[in-house]
């Protein structure tokens, strides 16, 4: 039969493992979400192709043709892209960096363009899918919201974005990316 000070030795001792691997889970957590997000940024390497279609307001919609190449960055948080993209006789070159950066726990995309159309976004995981939000000035200086979603499964990266203009005309594109040799 066990005494008092036996049994609350024995709680106590219950206690302290819990709260042991408590805070060991609480500090394993944060380490394999950010490897997860650091998977997520790295497996965007290579070089890709993507052929989809745009929607400006009323126009009608146009095929838009793609060019990307993701390289890895100078550390694990990042990835290196440039790109380029042509629909109806004009082109646009796109470049900048994807990355996780650990120390902010974020996602964040740096973008510059040919165009006046420029700017840093902060991501948001869902599964393995990572949205962008970046708001940005048009010529006229007019706010300019983007919304742009990179998610990849199976070697395609379906890339969506939705550009709400300062004069509230809305352009949506799809393209689906396939990784090429």
């Amino acid at each position: 039969m066990m005494n008092l000070n036996t049994t609350r030795r024995s709680i106590g001792v219950r206690l302290l493992l819990g709260a042991l691997v408590m805070s060991g889970l609480s500090i394993v957590t944060p380490s394999f979400s950010a490897e997860t997000d650091l998977e997520i940024i790295q497996s965007y390497v290579g070089n890709w192709r993507g052929r989809g279609t745009m929607q400006n307001g009323d126009r009608p919609e146009e095929t838009v043709v793609c060019r990307l190449e993701i390289n890895p960055g100078n550390t694990i948080e990042k990835v290196v892209y440039h790109g380029r993209c042509s629909l109806a006789g004009a082109t646009l070159n796109v470049a900048g960096t994807l990355a996780y950066i650990i120390d902010k726990n974020r996602f964040e995309a740096v973008m510059s363009t040919n165009t006046s159309f420029k700017g840093v976004a902060i991501g948001h995981r869902s599964g393995n899918d990572v949205r962008y939000n970046l708001r940005s000035a048009d010529e006229e200086g007019r706010a300019s919201n983007v919304n742009a979603d990179f998610n990849l499964q199976n070697s395609v990266i379906a890339l969506r974005f939705e550009i709400t203009e300062g004069n509230g005309n809305v352009i949506i594109a799809n393209v689906p990316f396939q990784r090429r040799g």
